[in-house]
């Protein structure tokens, strides 16, 4: 019914998007889940009977207009819009397909702008709405080997702190999430040509892998509290606290993993 707080989610068939999803649902809020994943949709709509699910490519702004105005159509408001649809996208720069790097684009940054100009609207209608976006540590300190993704995650945090400005006057609060490495599918994905999965290359650096269901809780006090990012994992604190106080040493150690 009108008046329960909604909110949409871009990427909402699996890993964080629908850890986020469950938990706003058992908070008593209406969710609206989006995917390019139909299959992925329909095993998500099994956990979360109640949920609306759009079928929908990010980089189609006109399938963004669609599903925010069906969704808001049946909730009457929409209270957070969780931008959170990305890819991963790893390997030497030189030695990446120039089509991947497009994709990782398209999808990463253009179509958080797309989500982002689709919503606005109905964000504004919404008194204290807010857009919540998925980062990354990735987007605290450029990471050797995966360049593209960190231009990109670098690239929605300046959307972010452009927008909390730029859209405070409509009342509405723009919050970032910046996660190190997450239990999520996105581990199993091959680094670049590579045979090993991003999930081995982590273990191996001996970086911890958090659960998914702590960036969830993250989430929803980012939503809730008035800090504009938020860092999740024990590498993302230790990134943010290094960029800070020790850059020279972030640089050095950085450099030092570089693959060779």
């Amino acid at each position: 019914m009108a008046g329960e707080k909604a909110i949409f989610i871009s990427g909402g068939a699996s890993g964080i998007g629908l850890a986020v999803a469950r938990l706003f649902a058992a908070r008593g809020w209406r969710v609206g889940l989006a995917d390019i994943d139909a299959a992925g949709l329909e095993s998500a709509r099994a956990l979360l009977p109640g949920a609306a699910t759009y079928a929908m490519d990010v980089r189609d702004h006109a399938q963004w207009v669609a599903a925010l105005a069906d969704f808001t159509a049946a909730t009457g408001q929409l209270d957070v819009l969780f931008n959170n649809a990305g890819v991963p996208h790893s390997g030497p720069l030189t030695e990446c397909e120039v089509a991947g790097i497009e994709r990782a684009v398209a999808i990463n940054l253009v179509g958080v702008l797309k989500g982002a100009h689709a919503a606005h609207r109905f964000l504004k209608a919404t008194p204290g709405a807010c857009m919540l976006i998925t980062g990354s540590a990735a987007g605290i300190h450029g990471t050797p080997g995966a360049a593209t993704y960190s231009a990109t995650k670098f690239a929605v945090r300046g959307l972010a702190e452009a927008l909390d400005g730029e859209w405070a006057p409509d009342g509405i609060r723009v919050r970032t999430l910046m996660p190190s490495f997450i239990e999520t599918p996105l581990l199993d994905h091959t680094v670049n040509t590579g045979n090993h999965s991003v999930r081995q290359a982590v273990r191996a650096a001996g970086l911890e892998i958090t659960p998914v269901e702590q960036v969830a809780e993250a989430a929803w006090r980012a939503v809730h509290g008035n800090r504009l990012h938020t860092q999740v994992g024990k590498t993302a604190h230790r990134l943010w606290f290094l960029a800070r106080w020790a850059p020279g040493l972030l640089r050095k150690t950085m450099r030092n993993r570089l693959p060779r």
